[in-house]
């Protein structure tokens, strides 16, 4: 079989074309270039240079053929143009699931379809296989053996369609394995760290980044106290919609802690930045109002503001993996949930309605946000996600 991995510059990749070499498959590299511009990141004048050096040279080292592909006009368009829109809306975005789905198995795919592959391949640490139904084959994304690196989460937006073409060769092994592969084989990625930051952008200062297309604006930082009444007035047995809903504040509501440069710039559950000292906890973002631009926060990492009970998924915004799985309207099911990568599996209940998505978790949980998303697994099987709205 012909597979075109997407060679990186990082240990994952060379491992997982080292494999499919030992496999009998016909390999090649592929690198992506997805991004140009430096402003903002925190890294070289050319974070990319060294990414293509490493995987040329480990494509060297394994005797494949080796090409590069430029896709940043596909990225700009459809990962960091979403970043922005997401951003200026006050909401958080993913722009790792968003370059999984849009990039690497989509505009990549297809340029490795036109190589002639039959699939490509990934460093991902996940894990895939086919099962039979009565409509025919299923694709299951199951998560990687490593419980310290599982990336499923990523991947939690891909279709039938796109995991028929995909393989993950490290999926079943753990970091410190592929590690030992890759010394024993001489691979000039051996010891290169991971990679940080936004996916192919690398590690950026957030609001240098964002100024490229969002305007600085000052505005106040408001305290809200942990005693606020609307904590305690919300009932434990609420409707869904009341559940989901987030805590609306009025400046009236706390005490006035500082300015900032942007409430667009934060983040809920962000600490670093704010600037407000003299207080016995840190301070910690609770909510933002990007229309009147004021940010609200909290004292300790224990503050309620912080806590939600559930969360809302507009019906547009589901997406099943697993098709045959999918929730009629008027149902719900348990499951076990993710809103963000590397968080342990948390218990709850997705209930679908016209309204779309409700997830009712068995404890409520911290820092839900708006523009991120959720994750529900049954075992170890990714079924479906979709993008919070509130």
């Amino acid at each position: 079989m012909k597979v075109v991995v997407g060679l990186s510059g990082g240990v994952d990749s060379s491992v997982a074309a080292y494999l499919l070499k030992q496999q009998g498959h016909e390999v090649i590299g592929l690198f992506m270039r997805n991004w140009k511009d430096t402003t903002g990141t925190l890294e070289g004048d050319c974070p990319w240079y060294d990414d293509h050096m490493f995987a040329e040279l480990v494509a060297k080292r394994l005797d494949i053929p080796f090409h590069m592909v430029d896709l940043s006009e596909q990225y700009r368009e459809r990962v960091v143009d979403y970043m922005f829109a997401e951003y200026g809306r006050g909401r958080t975005p993913n722009p790792d699931v968003l370059c999984n789905r849009e990039i690497k198995f989509d505009a990549f795919l297809k340029t490795a379809l036109d190589l002639g592959a039959d699939c490509v391949a990934t460093g991902h640490y996940c894990r895939r296989d086919d099962i039979a139904t009565d409509g025919g084959t299923v694709h299951r994304l199951l998560a990687g053996s490593d419980p310290n690196k599982d990336q499923s989460y990523f991947l939690c937006q891909l279709t039938q369609q796109q995991l028929s073409r995909a393989l993950f060769p490290i999926g079943h092994l753990l970091k410190p394995e592929v590690r030992r592969i890759a010394a024993e084989q001489h691979l000039a990625t051996a010891q290169r760290k991971d990679s940080q930051g936004i996916c192919f952008v690398g590690k950026v200062d957030l609001p240098v980044f964002l100024q490229q297309q969002l305007a600085a604006r000052d505005g106040d930082i408001v305290e809200i106290p942990a005693t606020w009444s609307g904590y305690r007035e919300r009932a434990a047995d609420g409707t869904l919609e009341e559940l989901s809903a987030p805590y609306l504040y009025a400046e009236p509501d706390g005490t006035k802690a500082g300015r900032h440069r942007g409430a667009h710039f934060f983040t809920i559950g962000q600490r670093k930045g704010l600037n407000v000292g003299g207080r016995p906890e840190p301070l910690f973002v609770i909510a933002s109002d990007v229309e009147r631009n004021i940010l609200y926060v909290g004292q300790g990492q224990h503050h309620p503001g912080l806590y939600r009970k559930a969360l809302h998924i507009r019906p547009e915004e589901m997406h099943w993996i697993r098709p045959d799985r999918r929730l009629p309207v008027g149902t719900s099911a348990r499951f076990s949930m993710r809103i963000r990568y590397r968080q342990p599996l948390q218990g709850g209940t997705l209930h679908v309605t016209p309204q779309g998505g409700y997830i009712v978790f068995d404890e409520p949980q911290r820092g839900v946000t708006a523009g991120q998303f959720a994750a529900w697994y049954d075992g170890e099987e990714l079924i479906g996600s979709g993008v919070i709205d509130r």
